[in-house]
């Protein structure tokens, strides 16, 4: 899923695509993805972008006339810009928005089709969508503390949970809790002071950095469809199972639940314990190794 970076960078590339023009034609494709009545999306045609602005992981489009068109893509929505008269990328299109200089294309790959489109009108609308996470990038330390401590959660859980901190998922939770050096499976009142202040610096250096990384990865053409992925060659830790961590070298471990996989160093995140895998350590029980230096034997 499209986190806090990625959601910039598409806002950036919209604002200077759509923003002061209208939209000429609106074509719903996908049967899922409109999940909204009223106002009717058809009314869209005509209407003046005024702004593009992120909520979370959502991506807004204010519309003139107090509308706001709030796209979510989920795991695998990916947003494309045509050139006008270009051939829509067949069944992977879910909608699709006309400007005179080009179309915006909502696409989703696979066949859990998950990604939302709501067109809801005044901001009051809007501000019921919203799950109220801390903007980490502009918060201080103080309400960063006061967040993070309002429940009693893993780092893990409290980093990913929207309604605690807004845009941050799987991806760069893993990110932030290496470069913090602080473990996935620690509870949130554990923490003493110092760590508290590691991880607030951390979570916006990292978030901060990737931001800018992108930005110039980007610069004056719309990100690809590919090139918007929780899996970078520069990541520490997230998706790098078995890869040496850049700082220490020693092999990134996992914790895979359902469909999510946390990845860390367990030399620089859990004091070398490794971490025990739902599934696998079930499996070996007694023969689990319970520290790195255990496991490379």
């Amino acid at each position: 899923m499209p986190e806090a970076p990625d959601i910039t960078i598409y806002v950036e590339a919209l604002q200077e695509r759509v923003k002061g023009r209208s939209i000429e034609r609106v074509r719903i494709l996908g049967p899922s993805v409109l999940r909204s009545v009223e106002p009717p999306i058809e009314a869209l045609t005509g209407r003046r972008v005024e702004d593009v602005r992120s909520q979370g992981k959502r991506i807004v489009l204010d519309v003139t006339g107090g509308w706001f068109l709030v796209i979510h893509l989920m795991i695998a929505g990916r947003l494309r810009w045509l050139k006008p008269g270009t051939r829509l990328p067949g069944r992977l299109s879910q909608a699709a928005f006309e400007f005179t200089n080009g179309t915006l294309v909502l696409t989703e790959a696979g066949t859990k089709k998950r990604a939302t489109i709501l067109l809801v009108e005044g901001e009051s609308a809007l501000a019921r969508l919203d799950r109220g996470g801390l903007e980490v990038g502009s918060a201080n330390l103080a309400s960063f503390r006061e967040t993070l401590l309002s429940g009693n959660h893993t780092l893990k859980r409290a980093l990913c949970n929207p309604a605690t901190f807004s845009g941050i998922g799987n991806a760069y939770s893993d990110e932030i809790l290496h470069a913090a050096g602080l473990s996935p499976v620690t509870l949130t009142r554990k923490l003493s002071d110092a760590e508290i202040e590691r991880l607030h610096r951390a979570a916006r250096e990292t978030l901060e950095s990737w931001t800018a990384r992108l930005r110039k990865q980007f610069a004056g053409r719309f990100p690809g469809p590919g090139e918007v992925t929780a899996f970078r060659d520069d990541f520490a830790v997230h998706g790098r199972f078995g890869k040496p961590c850049p700082v220490c070298g020693t092999n990134v471990q996992r914790i895979r639940y359902a469909d999510r996989e946390t990845n860390y160093c367990p030399r620089c995140q859990t004091g070398g314990r490794v971490l025990a895998d739902r599934s696998l350590s079930r499996l070996l029980r007694e023969d689990w190794p319970r520290t790195i230096d255990a496991w490379e034997a």
